[in-house]
């Protein structure tokens, strides 16, 4: 694990250097297809433009598509890219199941994909897997939060979308530290999809149910949003310790104000930017640069000792 911002960000670097020392700046190598979850969602925002951006600085036209998390949209946007020719496409899935045969659809068509973010099930399709450490970052997540609510009290939880892994294995990277606290009572939990409104709704469900709640901990920072603003019209926010998990700006600006009590950075922009210069280098040679289909990324905590430091979306400031 990294233990400071400007590591991990040297590692990354070192990590990438093959990619960068082929790069070209030649125009119009062709054409990069970038399909993410929700583009109005800042996370997902950032992944699509970081990717975006990449690509045009290495000479591609490239184009950035949202499905939401439906699969008919998604094999409808890898249709697109097929009959566009596309020489590559970075894919952030909208189910870890459901997406695997619009993958294998492009692959059949001769498109490598490049996975972001959340993975599919099935190995040996992608030419790259790039996600975040989520269990490592579930841990980190769950450790400062028992560390801010201490080890007795009555909490809830929000869940992601069940049709993304990373809503089960963050879950279960909380389960496995809090569950080493007896005194720690899970008291309520709820699906509330990533969605901040759906965050606001299931957490007024829950204090309904739970109104003596010391905590919340949420699977990521727009549900933990939307919980906020539930408990702030409750009058309840500076009685409850909440987490979250994403590091998007909000969610910094939350911290900042201490309504927030962390956010679990996820190095998107890191993770986003090397999927496109990965593809590149397979356009070019047909190779990735990496031993194993599936690379980590491990995560970082952003607190209210180190929140100064986080000076742009899912960007750690060299300091």
């Amino acid at each position: 694990m990294f233990k400071t911002g400007k590591r991990l960000l040297i590692a990354a670097l070192a990590v990438s250097a093959p990619f960068f020392a082929g790069a070209v700046s030649a125009q119009d190598q062709g054409l990069i297809s970038i399909i993410v979850n929700d583009n109005s969602n800042p996370y997902w925002f950032t992944e699509g433009k970081v990717a975006r951006e990449t690509a045009e600085e290495l000479g591609y036209q490239a184009n950035v598509s949202s499905h939401k998390g439906d699969t008919n949209a998604e094999s409808r946007q890898i249709d697109t890219a097929i009959t566009n020719q596309a020489k590559a496409i970075i894919l952030d899935p909208a189910n870890a199941d459901g997406s695997i045969g619009a993958v294998r659809k492009a692959v059949d068509a001769g498109i490598p994909v490049f996975i972001v973010n959340a993975e599919i099930n099935q190995q040996g399709l992608a030419e790259a897997q790039l996600v975040s450490n989520n269990a490592q970052g579930a841990a980190l997540g769950a450790q400062q939060w028992v560390q801010e609510i201490g080890g007795e009290a009555k909490y809830v939880e929000l869940k992601g979308a069940p049709s993304d892994n990373n809503a089960a294995t963050r879950s279960n990277g909380y389960e496995t530290v809090l569950s080493q606290y007896p005194s720690l009572e899970r008291v309520g939990v709820d699906v509330a999809n990533w969605d901040r409104t759906q965050g606001y709704n299931k957490m007024q469900s829950l204090l309904q149910a739970n109104p003596n709640i010391q905590g919340v901990i949420s699977g990521n920072d727009e549900m933990a949003l939307g919980a906020i603003a539930a408990l702030k019209e409750a009058g309840k926010l500076d009685d409850v310790v909440v987490g979250g998990f994403d590091g998007s700006p909000d969610a910094v600006d939350a911290v900042k104000a201490g309504e927030m009590a962390y956010t679990v950075l996820q190095p998107v922009a890191i993770f986003s930017e090397q999927a496109v210069r990965m593809a590149d280098e397979y356009i070019r040679t047909g190779e990735t640069g990496l031993s194993e289909e599936k690379h980590l990324f491990d995560c970082l905590l952003v607190t209210a000792d180190n929140v100064d430091q986080y000076t742009a979306p899912f960007v750690l400031a060299q300091q």
